[in-house]
């Protein structure tokens, strides 16, 4: 029987939830659960009924990062199919990095590795009060190479150089202060957390919530200049002219739950 190594569901509100399914090896990536996240993402993501994504572990873990075994059998690659391998991590982390939807990691225990990386390419976290982390790579002798510009984004420069040399382990506390995690409750609480995430991102219009990301990503790293000034005022521009953004304003004014809350 083929393992089933993730579980996908959509809630009647079009809330995707993704499970990681390997609890023997605490969810550890394989080839196959890659490909299957891929799969997953670029359904949800093209699927407008699909509102927000949820990833989560199944057991007692979020994720171990790469499987151990597929590590092993990858030292014997060549060059290229080392690449290879590397770059299908590299197009799931960037799939969910990139998805017009938003993504809510549910951090329900340790996350190390590429288990980390997948937690800093969505766009909020959440984290079990027991969770813990770490970046071990150094400690194999390799490095954090593909995780990196999600990881980095996430907890910046100056504790991505304390994290990646040393490979310690920190707790949620830590990872809350460093901005991997936005916020913490304890394992029995994590649903009620969630929930509360997902009740604030349902009020928002769907087209508006995947604008407002590409916005971010236009904004972080320019200088502020006419151009990025011009830029930013054609999309106020477009969004004030668009059918979400009347629509929002006249809900507002007639004291009103706009259509998108209505579905």
């Amino acid at each position: 029987m083929t393992e089933q190594v993730l579980i996908t569901t959509i809630d009647s509100r079009g809330v995707a939830r993704l499970t990681l399914n390997r609890p023997d090896v605490r969810n550890a990536f394989n080839e196959e659960m890659i490909h299957q996240i891929c799969d997953a993402v670029g359904r949800f993501n093209n699927d407008p009924n699909v509102r927000a994504v949820v990833m989560t572990g199944a057991g007692g873990a979020f994720s171990a990062g790469a499987d151990l075994n597929m590590m092993q059998q990858a030292a014997s690659y060549s060059p290229a199919e080392n690449k290879d391998d590397a770059r299908r991590l590299a197009h799931m982390l960037q799939a969910i990095y990139h998805s017009p939807k938003p993504t809510v990691a549910l951090v329900n225990g340790p996350a190390m590795g590429g288990g980390l990386g997948l937690v800093a390419a969505c766009d909020i976290a959440i984290g079990a009060e027991e969770a813990f982390f770490a970046l071990t790579e150094v400690r194999l002798g390799l490095i954090p190479a593909v995780i990196s510009p999600f990881v980095v984004h996430a907890i910046g420069m100056r504790q991505a150089r304390r994290y990646f040399l040393t490979g310690e382990r920190f707790d949620a506390g830590a990872a809350e202060a460093m901005g991997l995690l936005h916020m913490r409750a304890p394992a029995a609480d994590l649903g009620d957390a969630l929930e509360a995430v997902l009740a604030n991102l349902l009020k928002g219009a769907p087209e508006a919530q995947f604008e407002a990301k590409e916005l971010i990503r236009r904004v972080k790293y320019e200088h502020i200049n006419e151009n990025l000034l011009n830029d930013v005022a054609e999309r106020i521009a477009r969004r004030r002219a668009s059918a979400e953004g009347k629509e929002g304003v006249a809900a507002f004014l007639e004291k009103r739950s706009p259509a998108w809350r209505d579905n």
